[in-house]
C-alpha cells in the first residue's frame, strides 16, 4: 500500500459495487491528505517533510503497508465531533529497509499539531505490538505538540501504554526514535527509553518543561534551541545519539544504523562475505603511538585500520568525546567499538564517558553484537564536581556493563591502562575473552611520576639533586612495572602483539568466539547502580 492515493471520482453511486470502490478511494484520498494544504506548506517552509514523506524516505519503495488508515477519534468534547480526520494524526504500518522488515509510526504535525489522543495512541500501540510479534525493529518518527488536551486523561493513559511497550520491547527488538520536530512534556519518555535517538539541527526540540515555564518558575531565560535543540542534546545532555544536518541526513543515519543491528535478540546482525587474510599487516599502526607517553594521538586511526574498509559509524560523537563508541564490521560481521580517546582529556574516564560507554556495551550485549575495546586510559578524572556528582556510583555502571555482557569481548591495550580504569575497560578480570596488548602498553596501578613521588618520597626529599634522581627513578619504574609483560606473565593479557598485527589478531579472535555461549546466574534482574 502506497503512502499516496489517486484522486477519487467526483460523482459515484455508493449503492453500486463501482460506487463502493469509488467511496473507498475517496476515503483513502482523504486519509492521505488529512492535513490542510496550508499546514503542509508551513511544514515544508520549516525544512520539514510530512509524515508520509518521511516514511517514503525511510522505507524501500513500494514496501509500506499501512495500519488503521481509516481510524478516527471518537471524542465529542469541545466540538471535536466536527473535525474527525482519517488517521487521527499518525501514520502507522510496516515495510522494509534494505529488504529487512521494520515497523514504523510517523506523527503528522499537519493534523491537529500531531497531538496524541486515544485513537492516535492505540495506533502506535498496535504497530509496536506487531513489531514484537514479528520480531522486527520499530522506528518512531516524532513530530508532535504533545497530549491532545480535549481528550483529557485518556491521552495520558495512552502515553503510559506506549511507555510500557517501550520497556517490554527493550532488549528484544531494536527501537530507534527519529525526533523531527517538537517532542515535549511526558512525550519525551518514549524516545528516552528507546535504543537510539536521532535529531535534526534547528528543527528538533525535546524538553520536559519549555522556555516559558522555566522563565516563570526560575526566572531563567533560554531559547527553545538552547534548551532542547539537537545540538544541546547531542553535546550537553547526551540524550541524543546523532545530529542530522537535515531530515534526509537523519534518515540515512538510521538506515546505516539498522544495517549493523539484528532484527531482534534471537537473531544475528546482517553479515557480508568479506575475505580477510589474517597474516596481512597494517604497517601504519606501528607508528601510531608517539614516543612520549604524554603526547596524544587519534584513536580513530586505530579503529579505522581494524575495521573492514575503514568504515566506522560513530554514535554520540559530540557527547563525552573522551570515549568513542560506534559500529563497524570485521570480516563482514558487525562489532561494537568502545575506545578511549587520548585527544580529549587524555582519554580519562569521567561520569559522562562512563555512562555513555556503559549504555553502548549493554546495547551491544542485548543484540548479540561483539564488543571490541581499545584502551588508553590514565584513570578516572579527578575533581570535586566528579566526586559530588556521583562518579563512584555512575562510573560503576561501565564495570557492571562489561561484567554482565555475554557477547564476545576482545580488548586491545594500546598504551596506558592505569588503576581502577584498567579493570573497568574490558579487562580479563571482568570476563573479556581475548585481551591483547601492544608493546607500548603501560599496565600499572598508576603512572610512573605519581608512583615515584609516593614510593620514594623520603629519598627524594633527602637527595642533593631531587630532579635528577626523580628522572632516574621514573625510568626505573617504567622499565620495571609500566609495561605489558608482567600482565602477560600472569595471563591477564593473552598476547603482546605488534600494532600492525592487530587486525589479523582481532579477526582470529572473533572467528574463534563466533559460537561463544555464556550464561549468568539465574535472577529476576540485576541491580545496576542507576
Amino acid at each position: 500500500m502506497a503512502t499516496h492515493a489517486p484522486e477519487p471520482p467526483v460523482e459515484y453511486d455508493v449503492h453500486t459495487t463501482a460506487g463502493k470502490i469509488a467511496d473507498l478511494e475517496r476515503r483513502r484520498y482523504e486519509a492521505v491528505h488529512a492535513g490542510s494544504a496550508r499546514a503542509v506548506e508551513k511544514q515544508h517552509a520549516k525544512g520539514k517533510m510530512t509524515a508520509r514523506e518521511r516514511i517514503d524516505a525511510l522505507l524501500d519503495p513500494g514496501s509500506f503497508v499501512e495500519f488503521d488508515e481509516l481510524a478516527r477519534h471518537r471524542s465529542t468534547n469541545f466540538g471535536m465531533e466536527k473535525n474527525r480526520p482519517y488517521g487521527d494524526g499518525v501514520v502507522t504500518g510496516y515495510g522494509t529497509v534494505d529488504g529487512r522488515p521494520v515497523a514504523v509510526f510517523s506523527q503528522d504535525f499537519t493534523v491537529s499539531g500531531g497531538s496524541l489522543g486515544e485513537v492516535f495512541g492505540e495506533k502506535i500501540c498496535k504497530v509496536m505490538d506487531h513489531a514484537m510479534t514479528t520480531g522486527c525493529p520499530v522506528i518512531g518518527i516524532n513530530d508532535s505538540g504533545g497530549a491532545r488536551i480535549q481528550e483529557g486523561v485518556v491521552a495520558l493513559g495512552l502515553y503510559a501504554e506506549i511507555f510500557k511497550r517501550n520497556v517490554h520491547a527493550s532488549g528484544v527488538i531494536p527501537q530507534i526514535s527519529l525526533v523531527m520536530g517538537p517532542c515535549a512534556g511526558g512525550a519525551v519518555y518514549s524516545p528516552a527509553i528507546t535504543d537510539f535517538i536521532v535529531m535534526v539541527d534547528q528543527t528538533s526540540h525535546m524538553f520536559i518543561t519549555g522556555p516559558d515555564v522555566i522563565k516563570t518558575v526560575t526566572g531563567e531565560e533560554v531559547t527553545m534551541e538552547e534548551l532542547g535543540g539537537a545540538h544541546s542534546h547531542n553535546s550537553k545532555s547526551g540524550v541524543a545519539h546523532y545530529q542530522g544536518s537535515d531530515e534526509e541526513d537523519a534518515v540515512e543515519y538510521v538506515k546505516a544504523l539498522l544495517s549493523y543491528l539484528p532484527s531482534n535478540n534471537l537473531s544475528d546482525a546482517p553479515a557480508f562475505d568479506v575475505p580477510v587474510d589474517p597474516e596481512e599487516l597494517v604497517e601504519e599502526l606501528d607508528t601510531l603511538i608517539p614516543d612520549s607517553p604524554n603526547q596524544p594521538y587519534d584513536m580513530h586511526t586505530a579503529i579505522e585500520h581494524v575495521m573492514d574498509d575503514g568504515e566506522f559509524l560513530e554514535v554520540q560523537e559530540q557527547f563525552a568525546p573522551n570515549i568513542i563508541v560506534g559500529f563497524g564490521r570485521v570480516e563482514g560481521h558487525s562489532v561494537g567499538i568502545v575506545a578511549n580517546q587520548p585527544m580529549r582529556f587524555a582519554g580519562t574516564l569521567d561520569i559522562d564517558a562512563s555512562e555513555k560507554a556503559a549504555r553502548f556495551v549493554r546495547t551491544c550485549d542485548a543484540f548479540n553484537v561483539p564488543v571490541l575495546t581499545f584502551v588508553d586510559v590514565p584513570g578516572f578524572l579527578p575533581g570535586t564536581d566528579q566526586e559530588w556528582n556521583g562518579i563512584i556510583r555512575r562510573g560503576a555502571k561501565l564495570l557492571y556493563a562489561y561484567a554482565e555482557a555475554t557477547v564476545p569481548l576482545v580488548t586491545i591495550i594500546t598504551r596506558k591502562a592505569y588503576g581502577g580504569a584498567y579493570d573497568v575497560m574490558g579487562s580479563k578480570h571482568l570476563g573479556a575473552d581475548v585481551n591483547l596488548a601492544w608493546p607500548t602498553a603501560q599496565i600499572a596501578v598508576m603512572g610512573a611520576q605519581g608512583a615515584v613521588n609516593i614510593l620514594y618520597r623520603r629519598e627524594l626529599a633527602a637527595a642533593d639533586d631531587p630532579d635528577t634522581r626523580r628522572a632516574e627513578l621514573i625510568t626505573e619504574y617504567e622499565d620495571t612495572l609500566a609495561n605489558p609483560y608482567i600482565a602477560a606473565e600472569r595471563g591477564y593479557v593473552d598476547n603482546v602483539i605488534k600494532p600492525s598485527e592487530t587486525r589479523g589478531q582481532v579477526v582470529r579472535a572473533l572467528r574463534a568466539l563466533r559460537e561463544k555461549r555464556r550464561t549468568l546466574p539465574p535472577k529476576k534482574h540485576g541491580n545496576i547502580p542507576l
